[in-house]
């Protein structure tokens, strides 16, 4: 934004891009060997064959689904396939670009697969082909946009049509929906002017909304589901921490083992397209990273909660925006606004629902760091009315369904916000002049 400055860090430790690519290569694999710490290759194998061939809509859990080891594999390969993405799209590993790879990796343990997902990455190229622009101009848009798998899926395997037929309807649904995800998002921006840090999420909430709209027309309804798991808290403890760990250590030894840095990133309030890496050096983004991972770990367990596929993907969304306008001082305001709603409202603060929620509505983290803690408590307040009764309109088609309401409560805040501080100043101004 224009009021944002970059920061001078010190860069004397910058990371190379093959660095950065080999971080990404390392995790892709490492989780697709943890899969066989769980269960057998048999059990993976028929596990991932379910995990294809089933519908994807919200909230389907891909631990209960199918089984872990599945799901961990899922979750590698569609991690490699996000960079494989990157690495052919001859683009630099922004802080977007690293997001987005997050965020893939996320929503792989609860609904995105090869097979959902490769369509709509197909559209995205299409488009870019159409309109001769390079395929790395909307690489974090074509990842994010793989938000609509669930459309595959649903297309391709629910609507009761026999299954080729099936699969080239979902298919082409991919298609259609990846070929417009591009030009709608760019101005969809506009409509939220940045502060909801999913904008692709709202944009595939519109288009989802659009899908489902039609299949009503014909009699067709598709519910959401809540397909959940339990009883995993303590290996991806371990998990989850051990990844968190291992950001904030590399970020220390990036920043030789000093905090310069980190307090200027935390002053940014995080507005699309904040690059935390380009503004901040990597060495404090790392740092920065892994204290989400830490936090937003700490607070589900805190809560209670459980550490199954929807709240891992929402820890990995956190931990990922962490380079790209989330910080530790801008989110904690929105996860309280969140918190204090379920204290006070019909949901179990321990709740799925509930935990993720808190979890991906800190897409909202630029209304606090733009306009203050109260103004982020009260927009956590407010995601949690107006998430619950979003869903409806996709059906679960968009698996960014806190993305799709955070653009509307951004929309609704962000003007208001600038109008009280356009009073503040007036009265100030006023002041000032009758007293000179």
């Amino acid at each position: 934004m224009a009021d944002e400055k970059p920061i001078s860090a010190d860069r004397a430790r910058e990371v190379p891009e093959g660095h950065k690519y080999l971080f990404f290569v390392a995790l892709g694999l490492a989780l697709i060997l943890l899969a066989f710490f769980f269960d057998t290759p048999a059990q993976i194998w028929s596990g991932s064959v379910i995990i294809l061939g089933s519908p994807a809509n919200l909230l389907t859990d891909y631990f209960q689904l199918a089984n872990i080891g599945a799901a961990l594999v899922n979750v590698g390969l569609m991690t490699l396939l996000s960079l494989a993405l990157v690495y052919w799209s001859h683009v630099k590993i922004s802080g977007a670009v690293i997001a987005a790879v997050f965020t893939v990796a996320g929503f792989s343990f609860f609904g995105k697969n090869l097979y959902n997902s490769l369509p709509i990455v197909l559209g995205v190229w299409l488009y870019t082909r159409a309109v001769r622009v390079p395929f790395g101009q909307f690489i974090a848009q074509c990842l994010f946009g793989t938000a609509l798998s669930p459309l595959v899926s649903e297309f391709s395997f629910n609507l009761g049509l026999p299954l080729l037929p099936g699969m080239a309807l979902g298919i082409a649904t991919g298609l259609l929906a990846g070929f417009v995800i591009p030009p709608l998002s760019t101005q969809f921006l506009r409509f939220h002017q940045g502060y909801n840090l999913y904008n692709t999420g709202f944009t595939a909430g519109i288009i989802g909304m659009i899908f489902m709209a039609v299949l009503r027309g014909f009699g067709v309804e598709i519910g959401t589901v809540f397909i959940l798991s339990s009883g995993h808290n303590f290996a991806f403890s371990f998990v989850l921490c051990g990844l968190s760990l291992l950001l904030l250590l590399c970020g220390l030894a990036l920043n030789a083992w000093r905090l310069k840095g980190l307090g200027g990133l935390f002053r940014l309030s995080g507005v699309l397209l904040t690059d935390f890496p380009a503004d901040c050096g990597m060495g404090p983004t790392l740092i920065n990273m892994g204290l989400l991972g830490v936090l937003s770990t700490g607070y589900v367990l805190v809560m209670g909660g459980e550490l199954n596929g929807p709240a891992i993907g929402g820890i990995f969304t956190v931990i990922g925006f962490g380079a790209c306008g989330k910080h530790v001082r801008n989110v904690v305001p929105v996860m309280l606004g969140v918190l204090i709603v379920n204290l006070l409202n019909i949901h179990d603060t321990h709740s799925t629902f509930a935990i993720i929620t808190a979890l991906f509505g800190t897409t909202l983290a630029p209304i606090s760091g733009k306009y203050g803690p109260l103004a982020g408590i009260l927009a956590g307040m407010l995601h949690v009315s107006l998430v619950s009764n979003l869903s409806f309109l996709h059906a679960g088609m968009n698996l960014y369904n806190n993305g799709f309401s955070g653009g509307f409560i951004a929309a609704t805040l962000h003007p208001l916000f600038d109008a009280l501080l356009q009073i503040k100043h007036a009265r100030k101004n006023r002041r000032g002049g009758n007293h000179p």
